[in-house]
């Protein structure tokens, strides 16, 4: 293990850090498998291997109230003035162990079999055209409010039994809760995201309560008929995982969306390549999601104490996998900083790995190939109209739009 000093590199709160992490992450990875940060107290590994094998072991979680206290576990509990936050976000699969992740994990997959994705395709490849269609004739617009939002907001509200009459505010509602996941949150971020998770969560009330007394064909009233098995969901948690499938259901893939655009316009070559043979957006989806991962950060909490590298790491300790380092590592990814659309072998771990990996992972496949196609096919002079500005986020990295000219 090597201790930071002032002349590191890594510093996600650094605007050229944030522009490019990609040589920071390198360095990391040269100095060792595990580094300690003391800014956000965590331990963070870059290697491939060891991201990997973190993600699959169950001395970590993602909580540790099913086990300790946070006396008990060495944590502080969150302010109670956060508590609306914490109530929404806690009760979601997400930031759930066995038993109850698995019981409602299992609950959710019925609505995200492969059959099921497969047959959303057609609704998911007219929408992404219909959406390119209005872009072209309008001679452009952003990429990311005209193309990469609308449809996978528009897919999972659609699961979800959503009116589009409310779907308008579910992107600023998504955007305000994920603000807690950046490192070190503010006050005001904090403000914002229990305000967002008060009104979200009173909407979805609302809605359970609506599907109760006139169920549809859609994922919260099967939510409600599970509640009615043994297989019982508490209403808190048919809110968490209704907000949950939101939150996760559209913020990857927009994120993938404009960060992918951006890596093509500055790569002319891959750019021409994949132009003149679409049969490449397979891979390219999967080359993208790995060259610039929409989620760079996963922390897990340390349950029982682990070893890295000959370095302790106790319980109670707070390990930062990082995403985009693993995505980079030579030790798996031939030439990792090049961009190759045609890439094979490429086990990236955007979509994460183990008990908590992405289950809408074959839905946003689904919905990146629908609307790269879309844009090559409608739009295939599409060109970037202006430099875009990044996010100033880095545990979710993507770019405030991205205007474009057809």
């Amino acid at each position: 293990m090597a201790a930071f000093d002032s002349s590191d590199s890594f510093d996600p709160w650094d605007p050229d850090f944030l522009a490019d992490p990609y040589p920071a992450y390198a360095e990391l990875r040269d100095r060792g498998r595990v580094h300690y940060y003391e800014p956000t107290d965590q331990w963070l590994v870059p290697h491939h291997a060891d991201v990997s094998a973190l993600l699959r072991d169950r001395r970590l979680g993602r909580t540790y109230v099913h086990r300790y206290t946070h006396e008990d576990f060495g944590r502080t509990p969150p302010p109670p003035e956060h508590e609306p936050f914490h109530t929404l976000n806690d009760h979601g699969m997400l930031d759930l162990e066995p038993p109850d992740h698995t019981r409602i994990r299992r609950l959710v997959s019925k609505a995200f079999t492969p059959r099921t994705v497969e047959r959303l395709k057609p609704y998911v490849r007219s929408l992404a055209d219909d959406l390119v269609g209005l872009l072209v004739e309008s001679g452009g617009g952003d990429l990311l409010t005209d193309v990469a939002e609308p449809l996978p907001v528009a897919v999972i509200a659609e699961m979800l039994g959503i009116p589009e009459s409310d779907r308008a505010p579910l992107r600023p509602w998504s955007a305000e809760i994920c603000g807690m996941y950046e490192l070190n949150p503010s006050e005001e971020t904090a403000a914002r995201a229990v305000r967002a998770s008060l009104e979200f969560s009173e909407y979805l009330r609302a809605l359970i309560a609506a599907r109760r007394k006139d169920p549809g064909d859609d994922l919260v009233t099967g939510l409600i008929a599970a509640h009615d098995e043994d297989d019982r969901l508490t209403e808190q948690e048919m809110v968490s995982t209704c907000a949950l499938l939101l939150n996760a259901g559209h913020e990857a893939t927009v994120n993938a969306t404009v960060n992918g655009w951006w890596a093509l316009f500055r790569d002319p070559g891959s750019l021409a390549a994949l132009r003149a043979d679409h049969s490449l957006v397979p891979t390219a989806v999967e080359e993208l999601m790995r060259y610039d991962t929409p989620l760079q950060l996963f922390e897990r909490w340390v349950l029982d104490e682990i070893e890295i590298d000959g370095t302790t790491i106790p319980r109670g300790a707070e390990v930062a996998m990082l995403f985009g380092s693993a995505n980079h590592d030579p030790a798996v990814f031939s030439v990792p900083d090049r961009l190759d659309l045609g890439r094979r072998d490429n086990p990236h771990i955007s979509f994460s790995a183990g008990i908590h990996y992405c289950i809408g992972a074959p839905l946003a496949r689904i919905e990146l190939a629908a609307s790269m196609t879309a844009l090559l096919e409608r739009a295939p002079a599409l060109r970037p109209a202006a430099e875009p500005e990044r996010k100033p986020n880095f545990v979710i990295r993507g770019l405030k739009g991205l205007t474009v000219e057809v």
